[in-house]
Order: structure tokens, then C-alpha cells, then sequence
């Protein structure tokens, strides 16, 4: 196997699969497991230059990231590749008590050494910039800084209350943060100030992307700075935006490759457990194009014993598809159906509600035959996609229209899940149309 360009750890799965088609949109093969992978099945994808390992540690505590990260980081380390990812949300949605991403860069450096670690997390692709250490997002058509943005600053978990990424990160962790703005990557003296931060005692350093011209500034610094033995580095799939302008400059790759068209299927199936005003939205449209939707109690859902949920889930679901139509299935139609309070945290009841999506989108899968999915919802996906029984994914066919969510083919023993095409989306990612687009094959063209 050639030394990879990339490995990388995703906090969720949705996240796991913006990174992959980051990367292999541009010609960067790249294989995505579900788990720690045996020799044999790391073998099949000895072509690919990048590989993921999807998590789940956007959703855990530090104490779970302390019992998890530690043999995962150590597995990356074993591919050798040049650049070792802790890859988050480019919201950087995160808390002290949930997803705490300074834990993670702590258990990072333990495993990688001490070198200081490039924080990136502007992506202008997906609408994410940093300047002056600020975050800021978009949201339909606007951009806001992120303790202001009208989804993110109100997340039901993680809200985001302050946008300066250095404060931020000062309530997870004692380490020091410090910060290569985007003045400084846009002077003569670039190469000087990057060197600066990452020598002035910061154990982690920020590196803004604002716009083509700092992504392409930061690219340069990303793989000037790597260090031998390979660099851990933290951020979101701005990261391998910025690389891959870095590769081609270098003619580390070649020219994008061409997808082939997916065409449209007869019958879809979407698990969705979003609360998201964006998967609202679109649940809306899906129901106005010909899908059968079904509403399930995500308290019930939740519950030790869900087995009546379940059921009735699976007997509607099977109808819809029976008589022709798509189906989605949904725990939540939007933040006013929000019921996480009554859910908890404590005992995994939230986990518990992705797991069973899970169940109930395998079960549909197989017994009506279908060939294409949808998952919604970055922590539903995670938990969701484990039940499937899959054992990797490589990209299928990247969306223009909503980058970050592209569509996938799975690989994995069981025949009825082998090779079936599923997409993964974050709440917050997709056009209105997203589910019917899917359905329809529409992106191809």
C-alpha cells in the first residue's frame, strides 16, 4: 500500500462523508470504515490514498472519548499517512460535557506526539469562513457570525454562544490556542508568522480561511508544517479543501475525476432524526412530491422497550413502498417538535433512537428490495448506519447542490446491503428539494 496523503477520524458520520467526497471529488480516492478495519478488508481498498474511520464522539462525553479516541488515533497512526484529521463540524458545535473537541486534540497530541496542532475550519464550499479567529456560517442565503446564527447559537445540545473560536476551545481545554489570521496569510511575511504561532508555546493553532485566496495560503502552510511520523491536525472538511488546492499546485494529483450519472429509482426510503429547520424544510417537499411520510414518537422510539413503536414504524413503512411510493420516516418535524428534553442524555436514550432509525431502514431495505436510502441527521446517521451492517463507503457521486451530503455506495457482507446507494446528510445541509432530488437522480446532470 503507498503511503497515504491523508487519514482521518470523523466525530460523526455525516461528517466522515463531507470529508470523503472533499477528497475524492478532486481525485483522492478515498475509502470510509465504519469500524477499525481487519487486514483483509483494509486490503480491498490498498488503492485509495485516504482512509476514514467514522465516530460517533460529536454526541459523548470526554470520559467516552477517553475509553474510544485513544485506539482509533492509534490505528490512524498506523496507516503512516502524511496528515492524521480529528475532523469535526465546521459549526464547531461543541461543549465541555458533549463532543468536547479540546479533549479530543488532548488525547491527539498523546498519541501523536506534542507538535502543535493546525486548527482549520473555514470552507467556503460549504458557506464556513474564520476571520480574525471568528466563525461564521451561512443560512439561507445570509451569512451570520455563529453566536448569532439563528440555528446554531440555539443548538438543542451544543449551542453555540461565542463565535471566537481561541474563547471557545478555552472552555474544553488548558491547552494554549493561537491564531494565523488572514492578514497575516495574505503578507510577504506568511511563512514567518506561521512559523511564529506554531513555535510562540501554542499547542494548537488556528489558521483562518476567509475566502479562495487564504484557503490556498493555508494549504501551503498545512503541508509545509507537517511533521515527520505524521501531523495531527484538527478541523473540519475545510481542511482537505485547503490541501487539495496544496496537492495540485504540488501535481500531487490529477485531473477531478468524472462521476456517471445515478438516474432516478422507483422507491426510496428516508430515517430521518433531525430537528433541524433545514430537514423540516425538506420533509415538507418530500411529502408534497409523492413520499409517504410517518411521524414516530421519538420518546417511544427511545424507550428501553420500543418494540410497538417499532412495529407499527415498519408496517406503515412497508405499505408505502408496497404500493409504490417512497417513505420517510421521522422523529421530528422541526425545532417545535423538538422533545429532547423529555428524551435526556443520561442513559443513551438519544443513541438509542438512531440505532433503531437504523434497525427500521435495514429491515425496509432488504424486505422491499430498494437499492438507494437516505439517512438525515449528523448523530442519527452515525448510530444509524451501524445497524445496516456496513462495512465501508466510497463515494458514489458528489451533490454541487448541497456539498457536504453526497451520495454513497455501501460495502459490507450481507448481499441486500452490498453496493446500495445511501446518502448521509447533516440537519443543516441540503437544498429544500433534497430528498425527491435524491429519489429523482437529479444532481448527475
Amino acid at each position: 500500500m503507498q503511503t497515504p496523503l491523508l487519514s482521518y477520524y470523523g466525530d460523526d458520520l455525516t461528517g466522515s462523508t463531507d470529508v470523503m467526497e472533499a477528497l475524492a471529488s478532486q481525485g483522492v480516492e478515498t475509502a470510509l470504515f465504519l469500524k477499525i478495519p481487519e487486514a483483509r478488508l483494509l486490503e480491498r481498498f490498498a488503492h485509495c490514498r485516504a482512509f476514514g474511520l467514522a465516530g460517533t464522539s460529536r454526541s459523548q462525553t470526554p470520559d467516552w472519548m477517553a475509553q474510544h479516541l485513544p485506539a482509533a488515533f492509534v490505528w490512524l497512526k498506523s496507516l503512516g499517512a502524511e496528515i492524521a484529521h480529528y475532523k469535526v463540524c465546521s459549526t464547531f458545535d461543541s461543549s465541555p460535557t458533549v463532543g468536547n473537541i479540546g479533549k479530543a486534540v488532548e488525547i491527539g497530541r498523546e498519541v501523536f506526539g506534542k507538535a502543535p496542532v493546525p486548527l482549520v475550519l473555514g470552507a467556503p464550499q460549504i458557506r464556513r469562513y474564520t476571520s480574525f479567529g471568528n466563525l461564521f456560517a451561512a443560512f439561507r442565503g445570509e451569512t451570520y457570525r455563529i453566536d448569532r446564527h439563528p440555528v446554531m447559537s440555539r443548538h438543542p445540545v451544543t449551542p453555540m454562544d461565542e463565535a471566537d473560536i481561541r474563547q471557545h476551545l478555552s472552555r474544553q481545554t488548558s491547552l494554549k490556542t493561537g491564531l494565523v489570521d488572514i492578514a497575516q496569510l495574505a503578507s510577504a511575511d506568511a511563512n514567518a508568522a506561521t512559523d511564529f504561532a506554531f513555535a510562540e508555546g501554542n499547542e494548537i493553532v488556528l489558521l483562518d480561511v476567509a475566502g479562495a485566496e487564504s484557503q490556498a495560503a493555508v494549504g501551503r502552510q498545512l503541508w509545509r508544517k507537517r511533521s515527520s511520523g505524521g501531523q495531527f491536525a484538527c478541523g473540519s472538511s475545510g481542511l482537505e479543501y485547503a490541501l487539495v488546492r496544496e496537492w495540485r499546485r504540488l501535481g500531487l494529483l490529477g485531473d477531478a475525476p468524472a462521476y456517471a450519472a445515478s438516474g432516478p429509482v422507483d422507491r426510496i426510503a428516508v430515517v430521518s432524526g433531525s430537528v433541524s429547520p433545514t430537514t423540516e424544510r425538506q420533509i415538507r417537499h418530500a411529502l408534497q412530491s409523492g413520499f409517504d411520510g410517518i411521524g414516530i414518537d421519538p420518546v417511544a422510539l427511545a424507550a428501553a422497550e420500543s418494540g410497538a413503536a417499532l412495529e407499527d414504524a415498519m408496517g406503515r413503512g412497508l405499505a408505502a413502498l408496497a404500493a409504490g411510493r417512497s417513505v420517510l420516516l421521522y422523529t421530528a418535524l422541526g425545532p417545535s417538535s423538538d422533545r429532547g428534553n423529555a428524551i435526556g442524555l443520561e442513559d443513551g436514550s438519544r443513541h438509542r433512537i438512531g440505532e433503531r432509525l437504523g434497525l427500521l431502514l435495514k429491515e425496509l431495505v432488504k424486505r422491499a428490495g430498494l437499492r438507494r436510502a437516505v439517512i438525515a441527521g449528523g448523530d442519527t446517521s452515525s448510530h444509524a448506519l451501524n445497524q445496516l451492517s456496513v462495512d465501508a463507503l466510497t463515494l458514489r457521486l458528489p451533490l454541487p447542490q448541497s456539498p457536504g451530503s453526497p451520495l454513497c455506495t455501501a460495502h459490507g457482507a450481507d448481499p441486500s446491503i452490498d453496493g446500495i446507494e445511501v446518502a448521509l446528510k447533516g440537519g443543516q445541509v441540503g437544498l429544500d428539494d433534497y430528498f425527491s432530488m435524491i429519489r429523482d437522480g437529479r444532481p448527475a446532470m
